[in-house]
């Protein structure tokens, strides 16, 4: 007999596995150290218009699939009225079946709306009216929406060119509230336009960098010194965190000579070749990476992205639009020399390497292990499957390599990488794979039976690890 569609048991092949998901990992808060949440929303508690407001603005995942589709880019990012936009994916979803989009939507209906109709044409219109009736509501702000999927941290990514004044005034409203009453809203430091200095912005973006630190970054060492000071303010705020979306590591030899000679070359305007680029690339990031561990911050590296493919569509909707794809670059030698570099003069600090390409799977679950020094339990970490990979199939695959060639119970669990404040049960997602492969594991006899331990180290990854390592 089939079982019912996302029952309370979805994704629990067994007996064992159910026990370890309901009486150990359902009800650990959630701690979400990489996202791409608007901190403004946050401060204001906004209340989205509608359901298409809430679930389609920016969500280029759901965005590529109804082109896939069919639909018309009008339906997606054009002037089509915000119920038609949902119509259209309500058209889309049915043919979505096995994509992860199916679940997460699905999901999303039940945690925080408690739908548990199919999405189709047939049922649009009264799922559209009955979420955006909800929506309207003072519990369903975007601090509602928080809380209803118990989380208590989030991380945003935010320029060093941020003023971050919604964090600050952020923190200031919630010192006057009891504590853990309100989520709590930290910023992360991602500084990769002044590290990719091919970008035609480059240039415009140093100039910016000037007008905030009061001083005309004329050479290497005055970029160093402003991005010193922006990330001092970052820590002063609240800043533990930095994250990079790059590519892959640059990690080429370099002297601050070169860097310095690169940088003024750029700043004149001259045309600087790809080995300068990467020369420099390579300065400032294993600068970045001394001033981490200065700072006692967590570094983070979403290495692999192919983005902006579409040239057509980046020229006329711009990036983060969904025109991007996993990239094959080689990753291990320029990795391990940016570590290694790093490492050999203590300033190493905690490190979360996500791989976009599965390839590098056996890479990166090894590589870590090169770099964890005994000071620190999972100093060095392999992030979870991210972007094309935070799936089913992409998150077993990751748990499994991470067992196999580390140590699975110092890991720090997941993340949404979302703009969506409606994205929050992927962290019910992976807790409910997690519990089945421990379950499945467990009444195969490859693991004894020991719920209250394996309970505990679920909870550990779920939830007790991350705050360790990120000492929140």
């Amino acid at each position: 007999m089939a079982k019912a569609f996302l029952d309370e048991n979805f994704l629990l092949q067994t007996k064992t596995a159910e026990i370890l998901y309901h009486e150990y990992a359902k009800d650990m808060p959630i701690i979400d150290y990489h996202n791409h949440l608007p901190p403004d929303q946050i401060l204001n508690d906004i209340n989205f218009n509608n359901l298409t407001h809430a679930w389609l603005y920016g969500d280029h995942y759901k965005w590529r699939a109804m082109r896939t589709n069919g639909i018309n880019e009008a339906y997606c990012t054009g002037d089509k009225s915000d119920y038609e936009k949902f119509e259209k994916w309500a058209e889309t979803i049915p043919n979505t079946m096995r994509n992860p989009l199916y679940h997460w939507s699905h999901l999303e209906l039940q945690r925080y709306f408690d739908i548990k109709e199919v999405l189709n044409p047939a049922s649009s219109k009264a799922i559209y009216d009955d979420c955006t009736a909800k929506l309207a509501t003072k519990e369903y702000g975007v601090r509602g929406l928080l809380k209803r999927m118990n989380v208590t941290t989030v991380c945003t990514t935010d320029d060093p060119l941020d003023s971050l004044e919604h964090h600050i005034a952020y923190h200031k409203e919630l010192a006057t509230k009891p504590a853990g009453s309100e989520v709590v809203m930290l910023p992360a430091f991602r500084p990769d336009k002044f590290i990719l200095i091919e970008n035609p912005n480059f240039v415009s973006y140093i100039e910016k960098l000037s007008g905030i630190v009061g001083f005309e970054i004329k050479d290497y060492s005055d970029l160093q010194k402003a991005l010193k000071l922006r990330a001092d303010f970052f820590a002063a705020n609240g800043g533990k965190v930095s994250d990079h979306g790059l590519e892959e590591i640059y990690a080429e030899d370099f002297t601050e000579e070169q860097a310095d000679t690169v940088f003024k070359k750029t700043l004149s305007q001259q045309a600087i070749t790809a080995h300068e680029a990467a020369i420099f690339k390579s300065a400032i990031l294993h600068f970045l990476g001394t001033m981490y561990a200065e700072l006692g911050w967590i570094q983070q590296f979403h290495l692999g992205a192919l983005r902006n493919n579409n040239k057509k569509a980046m020229r006329t909707l711009g990036p983060d639009t969904g025109w991007d794809s996993i990239g094959d670059w080689s990753q291990a030698k320029s990795l391990s020399k940016f570590l290694g570099k790093l490492g050999e003069f203590d300033q190493l600090t905690k490190t979360i390497i996500y791989n976009l390409n599965p390839a590098d799977n056996e890479l990166m679950a090894t590589m870590i292990g090169n770099f964890n020094d005994g000071s620190v339990a999972g100093k060095i970490q392999w992030g979870s499957g991210w972007w094309f990979l935070d799936q089913k199939d992409g998150m077993e695959k990751q748990i499994n390599t991470l067992s196999q060639m580390g140590l699975l119970s110092q890991f720090v669990g997941m993340l949404t990488d979302s703009r969506s404040f409606l994205s929050f049960p992927r962290h019910e997602y992976f807790r409910r794979i997690l519990c089945n492969i421990y379950g499945n594991d467990i009444e195969n006899g490859e693991l004894p039976n020991d719920q209250a331990f394996i309970g505990k180290t679920i909870q550990n990854i779920c939830y007790n690890n991350a705050k360790t390592y990120f000492g929140f």
